[in-house]
């Protein structure tokens, strides 16, 4: 049924049921009574049918209404998104523009790279010439520098002097050493290394921490040039003032001594299975030249040099590595030694021997001065012996000169034994030396000849030593004996720690201790004393530490504690 026809039977039974409800009781109950049972039951069958339908019509309408509804709610959704496409669009259109415009400076941008891209290539291409030869003279620079090796090292001492009827004597010490050597070429080397120490003192570059504070001295302690030609490896000549070359001991040349002058080496490595190499070298010293001008008052006079050699070879059995060497040395008029200038001693004070003028008078040297002789000059020109002069001498025209001449022969035997431990290798070295042009008989401490005393022209001992200090921890100890005369080598130049240049018996105890990589502590003990104190010049009645000639001197300790620090 369609809905008006429904909606039409809807309004019918209204309006029946209306004029049923409106007319009098008595009307409505004779129309029941006509109406009969059967029609009741049509129009209750079609009340239901049209409630039915009415149903279905609502739930019609309810699916109309959720379609409807999907409609509206697609449609603002078609709405927003054509807002927002609208929207999109404009932004697009905007974003559009923004870019034309972005794309236009970035071309104006491009362009004025471009241009900065070819100056920066011009700049650079310059840049480039620069740094290449920059580079050119760095790498000519780096080259240089890689030829040398700069080293050095300071070492500061505590040390005391400790003998029987004199004061104690204490003092601090320091040394400072720095140097520079490497290769010139490649058949050419050289160096060059500074010392503090007194100018006038050529055996210690030791600097005592005194003089309130002032400032140490420092001087050129090496400079030499060396020749090792590549092609001829068996050659070396050195000259200029240089560390010593040959097998030495401290005896005939302390330690910090170098020697100025040349060196000839010529060395041979063998392929013997004990002699291993095979050395001669030439040596000569020069020690004082003479400045004098024909027509001037400079006194006329010659050089004074040293001439000498050795030879030496290296054998090797088994754990034993021996050394032995032998060395020749002739000095040539050393009485300049007992003539030297002011300025040679650096001496503090000056003056005259005689009566005019008096003195002495101050002069601002710091060396150790003059060196007093048995009946010999108290002021400049006067003995050169920084720890004393104990030669025997005589005074012949109001001039010092040497009783004896010096022409040295020196043995050595170095010994090296390795042990079952690489840290404890066994150092052994044995002396021998013998001035061959000493008096044959030595002065007494009046300057009278001892006829029945033979010449005093031997030194001879030995050190022993167990250890070595190459690594950290490593430890050395040693012990040192020997006895030199009076005349076996010139004072001048010995040993300067030990109790006296000569005429002496010594006894070293020592021990080193490497407590770093480059830093090493080491103690030592000098004990010893004057040999024959009834000699001229010996230096126990020098100091006075007897009262008599010919007494024994007592020992003097002295003790040496050492810290050094070495780069």
């Amino acid at each position: 049924m369609k809905p008006l026809a429904l909606f039409g039977v809807f309004v019918l039974a209204v309006t029946v049921s209306v004029a049923q409800t409106a007319s009098p009781t008595k009307s409505r109950t004779a129309k029941q009574r006509a109406v009969s049972a059967k029609e009741v039951q049509e129009l209750r069958d079609a009340l239901t049918a049209q409630q039915q339908q009415t149903e279905q019509q609502r739930q019609q309408l309810e699916q109309l209404r959720s379609q409807l509804q999907q409609l509206i709610d697609a449609n603002q959704q078609l709405t927003a998104a054509a807002q927002k496409s609208q929207s999109g669009v404009e932004q697009a259109q905007s974003t559009a523009a923004q870019a034309q415009q972005s794309a236009a400076e970035a071309r104006r941008l491009a362009n004025q790279a471009s241009a900065n891209v070819v100056e920066a290539k011009t700049a650079l291409s310059v840049v480039n010439s620069k740094s290449q030869e920059e580079g050119k003279k760095i790498s000519a620079l780096e080259g240089v520098l890689g030829r040398f090796r700069f080293n050095g090292d300071v070492r500061v001492r505590g040390e005391s002097f400790l003998q029987d009827g004199i004061p104690d004597r204490n003092r601090a010490r320091l040394r400072v050493r720095f140097g520079v050597d490497g290769k010139l070429t490649e058949d050419i080397t050289g160096g060059i290394y500074i010392a503090t120490g007194s100018l006038g003192d050529p055996t210690t570059t030791n600097e005592t921490l005194t003089n309130f504070f002032d400032r140490k001295t420092i001087g050129v302690d090496r400079a030499f040039i060396t020749y090792s030609p590549v092609a001829h490896k068996w050659l070396s000549l050195t000259g200029g003032k240089f560390a010593y070359q040959w097998q030495r001991t401290g005896t005939i040349g302390d330690q910090d001594i170098n020697p100025e002058g040349f060196n000839e080496k010529f060395s041979f490595d063998l392929k013997s299975s004990v002699i291993k190499n095979f050395t001669i070298q030439g040596i000569q010293y020069l020690f004082n030249e003479v400045n004098a001008v024909a027509g001037s008052t400079a006194v006329a006079g010659q050089d004074s040099y040293a001439l000498g050699g050795q030879i030496s070879t290296k054998l090797q059995i088994g754990p034993w590595t021996a050394t032995p060497s032998f060395l020749t040395m002739k000095w040539n008029r050393p009485d300049s030694i007992l003539q030297a200038s002011a300025f040679a001693l650096q001496a503090t004070t000056t003056g005259s021997s005689g009566t005019t003028p008096a003195g002495p008078f101050p002069v601002p040297g710091e060396g150790p001065g003059c060196q007093k002789v048995v009946g010999g000059p108290s002021f400049p020109p006067c003995p050169f012996a920084a720890n004393g002069m104990t030669n025997a001498t005589f005074v012949a025209g109001g001039k010092p000169h040497f009783l004896s001449e010096f022409h040295y022969a020196d043995f050595i035997l170095n010994n090296q034994i390795k042990t079952g431990s690489e840290r404890w290798p066994i150092n052994l070295i044995l002396e021998y030396e013998q001035n061959l042009g000493a008096a044959d008989h030595p002065l007494d401490a009046t300057g009278a000849v001892i006829s029945d005393l033979g010449p005093q022209n031997e030194e001879y001992g030995f050190d022993f030593n167990v250890g070595q200090t190459r690594n950290k921890n490593d430890i050395q100890i040693g012990y040192t004996w020997y006895r030199q005369e009076q005349d076996s080598v010139i004072a001048s130049f010995a040993e300067s720690d030990q109790r006296t240049p000569t005429n002496l018996i010594q006894n070293k105890i020592y021990a080193l201790w490497k407590v770093r990589s480059n830093t090493v502590a080491s103690i030592t003990w000098w004990h010893g004393r004057v040999l024959n104190s009834n000699l001229e010049n010996n230096a126990a009645l020098v100091q006075k530490t007897v009262p008599t000639a010919g007494e024994a001197e007592p020992y003097l300790n002295r003790f040496q504690f050492d810290l050094i620090y070495m780069f």
